[in-house]
């Protein structure tokens, strides 16, 4: 079909209008609202930093309701967004989508509600593929947002927000939750899911549901397949007024981080998410309970703080037999617990038939999560993930396109390889087993060294992560390698698996071994007899970790059984070398096919020298090249290659790397495309680089100058040195681009 060719898609971000009465005769001229299109319109108050996302196929009657109500009257200023191809399935996917990303940008607080957000199919929906990306990219240009879309999925506010689109799977489950909660006297809803289906997201999801207010929704705003939800709502709101709630995560750094997520949403408190011990404060039964990561609910073993855990056992007329599980169903009138078996990793987590006694009472909601929402391998690698490590494989999986699974002989080729995708997409980290000490944990009592090396691979040296909470996002995470426990939970754009010296692959039984002499979490392997129970707990880890990663997943081994094992069932790398940059090239379009900034940027031909200035450049384009898919041209961009290793925390060297023109605004903090042709000692030469820019002013009365412009290198090299310019050689400083990412094509 043709259609595909023809489908040019036009997007209109309309001005800001004043949001008030007298401003309604402009809106109404406008071309969408004049003609009663279907469009979507964003509301913004900036002294407040709230904002509202609605959509309407009669925007003058919408906006009008809005001005006569209190709530969205404080909005000052109102953005129309149209086009001629849109229809209402689309509006209403821009809008979800909308509500989801400005909440998490950070510039604004959204007041909409979380009612309905459940991805639709609908007509010909992957000609609207790149839309968002169009619209989006038209805020940042208006100065209304500032991330990019990259920037707000790989933070932990996106992630987390309980603004996700469900799946049916999720949206089902709400529904039944809500019905059963609402006929019952107090009851038990057991929801279960392997990693990846979205539990944590429904569980935020819900919260935040049962806290919005519903009854002052306007009658427009209503969508036919909201009413069942809001009617469940209003009849939970109703038999509990002023529900206590409490969100219960048994793990510090998850919890933690949760805790940061509720404080950037309206509705929602920090105070809501705690601990297992915590549910004891109340003084009274809460309400509900939303226990998260169940599995991970502890009992009385193998655990640091058991003087505390047998208090609260004693509170509840408990003995040694008393466990978290038991103080949640004491201390609320209803329970949701998420739970994944195939996730509990450590002797002290609760035994599973302690779960299945309380899954198998006549009374208790069973519910199941089955669609795969975090890695784009899907069910499959799930699947074939589960039979790698129970050694019950017989060909080596199919797996999607754009879903990455490598085995590496090598780690440098891995690291390397993994070091490109980290400048790409950022939120690419390390993980391994527990089989080394930790030598530089800043709570070791004896031989303590920080600057210990805790892990060699392949001559190569690494520490443990520096931090327990937040880690995946702490500075200098990736040069680091976490474990199970500050990764569980979390996403991972890729992970890197390290199987360590303590599980190998038995050739002669077929089936994978543990050396229990090699494993060092000692409350993972303390009091535990049978082999088989730790080498159960030690799989699940793997299996656990290896099902962070979205976009893919890189596997290494230490020992050599395991090694060949791998390479049996997996695609390997075997060079002892690292990525070849030459393979991510830009794609060259022939020139009479080139629509300038619509199909393609320009490629400058500038040898960026991100060391010292270069020799002198001539600052000319001369090819035109395709963008990466997930990147949208524009006007003012361009490509040019990086050369060098002082940028290298950020940019490899020869990566090229996607810029904007430099035209005006602060360039403080920013990595800078410059030029200066005034410096020519033999340190420096002269022509271009690329550098972290800041500089130092002097005010007048109605101007500045500069005292010094310093360009900082981030480099894990330590030999290279910032370059200061001071006030007269900045005189033919000149800042050609700002740097925006480095480009992928593979």
């Amino acid at each position: 079909m043709s259609y595909n060719q023809d489908f040019e898609l036009s997007i209109q971000v309309s001005q800001p209008y004043p949001f008030n009465l007298e401003s309604l005769k402009e809106i109404e001229k406008n071309e969408w609202v004049k003609n009663q299109w279907p469009l979507v319109y964003f509301l913004k108050n900036d002294g407040l930093s709230e904002a509202y996302i609605g959509e309407s196929n009669n925007a003058s009657s919408r906006l009008k309701n809005h001005l006569a109500n209190p709530e969205k009257a404080i909005f000052q200023t109102v953005n129309i967004i149209g086009s001629d191809k849109f229809n209402k399935s689309a509006t209403l996917d821009l809008e979800s989508r909308l509500i989801q990303y400005i909440n998490a940008e950070g510039t604004f607080k959204t007041k909409n509600l979380n009612l309905g957000h459940q991805n639709h199919n609908y007509y010909q929906q992957d000609l609207y593929k790149n839309l968002f990306n169009t619209v989006w990219q038209q805020l940042r240009d208006e100065k209304i947002v500032s991330k990019t879309l990259e920037e707000i999925e790989n933070s932990e506010l996106f992630k987390y927000s309980p603004y996700k689109s469900l799946n049916h799977d999720q949206y089902k489950s709400v529904l039944e939750i809500l019905t059963n909660i609402n006929n019952s006297q107090g009851n038990s809803i057991f929801v279960s899911g392997s990693a990846g289906t979205g539990k944590t997201i429904l569980a935020t999801y819900l919260l935040k549901l049962l806290v919005s207010d519903v009854n002052n929704i306007e009658d427009s705003e209503i969508k036919e397949d909201d009413i069942y939800e809001i009617t469940l709502i209003k009849e939970f709101q109703k038999k509990y007024p002023n529900a206590k709630i409490g969100f219960v995560i048994a793990m510090t750094p998850l919890r933690e981080t949760i805790k940061k997520v509720f404080s950037s949403v309206p509705g929602l408190k920090k105070q809501m998410v705690m601990s297992p011990s915590e549910t004891f404060k109340l003084g009274k039964k809460y309400d509900l309970l939303i226990v998260d990561e169940a599995h991970r609910l502890r009992q009385y073993r193998n655990i640091s703080w058991r003087g505390e855990f047998k208090k609260k056992n004693q509170l509840l007329g408990l003995g040694d037999e008393g466990n978290e599980l038991d103080w949640i169903m004491a201390n609320s009138h209803n329970q949701i617990f998420f739970y994944d078996a195939a996730q509990s990793v450590k002797p002290s987590d609760i035994d599973e038939i302690k779960f299945t006694e309380l899954k198998n009472k006549p009374a208790t909601l069973k519910l199941s999560l089955k669609s795969q929402m975090r890695t784009k391998g899907g069910n499959d690698y799930i699947t074939f993930i589960d039979k790698l490590l129970s050694c019950k494989l017989d060909q080596k999986p199919e797996l999607p396109a754009d879903f990455e699974l490598e085995y590496f002989n090598h780690f440098p080729s891995l690291f390397s390889k993994l070091k490109i995708k980290e400048a790409e997409y950022g939120l690419c980290r390390m993980i391994a087993g527990y089989s080394w000490e930790w030598m530089s944990d800043p709570k070791r009592n004896e031989n303590l060294d920080l600057n210990a090396t805790d892990i060699t691979l392949d001559g190569m040296e690494f520490q443990w992560n520096k931090t327990y909470n937040d880690w995946i996002t702490s500075e200098n995470a990736f040069e680091q390698i976490g474990c199970i426990h500050t990764t569980q939970g979390y996403d991972l754009n890729y992970a890197a698996i390290i199987f360590g010296l303590e599980i190998d692959y038995d050739p002669i039984l077929k089936e994978i071994v543990i050396d229990k002499s090699k494993y060092f979490d000692k409350y993972g392997k303390n009091g535990v007899s049978d082999i088989n129970d730790l080498k159960a707990y030690i799989i699940n880890i793997y299996k656990t970790i290896l099902y962070r990663g979205i976009k893919g997943v890189y596997i290494y081994a230490c020992n050599d059984n395991l090694k060949e094992y791998f390479k049996k069932h997996l695609d390997f790398s075997d060079e002892k070398i690292g990525f070849d940059v030459n393979l991510n090239s830009p794609r060259i379009i022939p020139f009479e096919f080139v629509k300038p900034f619509v199909n393609a940027v320009p490629i400058y031909d500038i040898k960026v020298a991100a060391g010292n200035f270069s020799e002198p450049q001539f600052y000319e384009e001369f090819q035109w090249a395709e963008l990466p898919m997930q990147v949208s041209p524009k006007k003012g961009y361009f490509i040019a290659q990086v050369i060098g290793e002082s940028m290298n925390k950020i940019i490899n060297n020869c990566s090229y790397c996607l810029f904007e023109e430099y035209t005006a605004g602060s360039r403080n903090g920013e990595i800078v495309l410059a030029e200066c042709t005034s410096i020519q000692d033999g340190d420096y030469g002269s022509g271009y680089t690329i550098k972290k820019y800041s500089s130092s002013k002097t005010y007048s009365e109605d101007s500045y100058s500069h005292e010094s412009i310093i360009l900082e290198p981030l480099s894990y090299d330590e030999s290279y040195e910032r370059i200061v310019l001071t006030e007269d050689e900045s005189i033919k400083f000149s800042v050609k681009g700002i740097f925006k990412k480095v480009l992928n094509w593979i």
